[in-house]
């Protein structure tokens, strides 16, 4: 005779379960709403906007479409080239081996990588001629991770040589600068410290990074190479035509003419990687429980407070954004509109086709926006797309 009762009580519990997940639904909906423009305006083909703290996801959304062709719904779990989101991972990777005593931030890069011995500086050049000086130092690891080295970018390259050989056909071009005397960002550079990962570990770069860094994560999304069921979630990098105004396919130039499921491509650190809205989450969230991901220490807590603090003193980076190890860190939020949300001490990075992945510690939130937008203006950093979502987030959370 209690049965109906109880049933009662369910239902009752059902409701106010299902009430809860409204509310919670309802109070982040102006995100959606804020992105969906961009897509109606042709300035992107979709997006997957994401909020979370270091334990749980807040918020997980999409808009638009993966794919110009097919005009394929987008979905949360699509797959985007992260291009340089890869540099933090590539930071970490370098810093477990630094955890473990097997390599110090310090070192000279010549002490695993024998090529980047006795460096010559671009002193000068006319038209006739480049003058050469010597390094006076050599460039270390630090400067690799905090793009003062001087090291440019890749004046040759093809899609099957080896991280290797990459490494030494850079190394046979003049810094650009003396190591540590100026910042200026290297993509190569970063890919120079996951041949020093190789090195050191003894393991393929990407095999060391799944081993240690995506599995005990749960990123199983995020790789160097699409699997054949894997491209069917890969979202389509697009390019807004001046002319007609609408967005066309663009090719990833960072893939030197390779395929995207092509294994012959070496594992990049500077912008190889392809990854998920929650993938990326879950390394953010590692980062923001001071290196524990799923009960097992990936960092200690030093270590994550070193990469994520300020490393490039005086020298000038990007607007009101010093850099860390790996890692942009936000100083002055006030400097870049997209940033004026974000408490002091926020760290993360964003990608050429704009994604966006920031930590804020002192609020304790994760933002993760990904689109797949070539050539977005000012920069990807601070694109309007980026700018009204943050917005939103903020009007969400301020409403909480």
């Amino acid at each position: 005779m209690h049965r109906p009762r109880l049933a009662g009580r369910a239902l009752l519990l059902t409701a106010l379960l299902w009430a809860g997940t409204a509310l919670a639904a309802d109070r982040f909906a102006a995100v959606p709403e804020a992105l969906q423009p961009f897509v109606t305006s042709n300035e992107i083909s979709g997006a997957v906007a994401l909020v979370a703290t270091k334990d749980r996801v807040l918020h997980l959304s999409a808009v638009g479409g993966s794919d110009l062709t097919s005009g394929r719904p987008m979905k949360p779990d699509d797959i985007f080239w992260i291009a340089s989101m890869s540099k933090p991972m590539t930071a970490v990777a370098v810093a477990m081996l630094a955890d473990e005593g097997r390599l110090s931030f310090d070192d000279p890069v010549e002490k695993y990588l024998p090529e980047f011995r006795d460096l010559w500086v671009t002193g000068g050049q006319t038209a006739e001629q480049r003058v050469l000086v010597k390094a006076v130092r050599p460039i270390t690891l630090r400067d690799l991770l905090t793009h003062t080295s001087g090291l440019g970018e890749y004046r040759v390259t093809d899609p099957h040589w080896t991280l290797a050989a990459m490494c030494k056909v850079l190394a046979r071009e003049p810094l650009r600068f003396q190591p540590g005397s100026r910042w200026s960002y290297s993509t190569a550079g970063m890919d120079v410290a996951g041949r020093v990962v190789e090195v050191v570990s003894g393991m393929p770069y990407d095999k060391f990074l799944q081993a240690r860094l995506l599995d005990p994560l749960g990123m199983k999304d995020t790789t160097f190479w699409i699997s054949p069921a894997q491209k069917q979630r890969l979202v389509q990098a697009s390019i807004r035509d001046a002319s007609s105004g609408r967005l066309r396919p663009a090719t990833i130039d960072y893939m030197y003419g390779g395929a995207v499921t092509d294994h012959e491509r070496p594992p990049l650190g500077g912008a190889g990687l392809f990854s998920t809205a929650g993938d990326v989450t879950r390394f953010y969230q590692m980062m923001l429980n001071h290196g524990m991901a799923n009960g097992r220490r990936i960092l200690k807590p030093e270590t994550v407070a070193e990469m994520t603090r300020k490393q490039t003193g005086d020298l000038h980076a990007r607007a009101g954004m010093p850099w860390g190890l790996g890692f942009c860190v936000v100083e002055d939020p006030t400097q870049m509109q997209a940033n004026s949300t974000l408490s002091p001490g926020t760290f993360g990075h964003g990608g050429a086709f704009g994604t966006q992945s920031w930590a804020d510690p002192g609020r304790g939130y994760i933002y993760v926006l990904m689109i797949s937008r070539d050539k977005l203006q000012p920069t990807p950093d601070d694109s309007a797309m980026r700018r009204a979502y943050q917005q939103a987030v903020a009007g969400a959370l301020a409403d909480h």
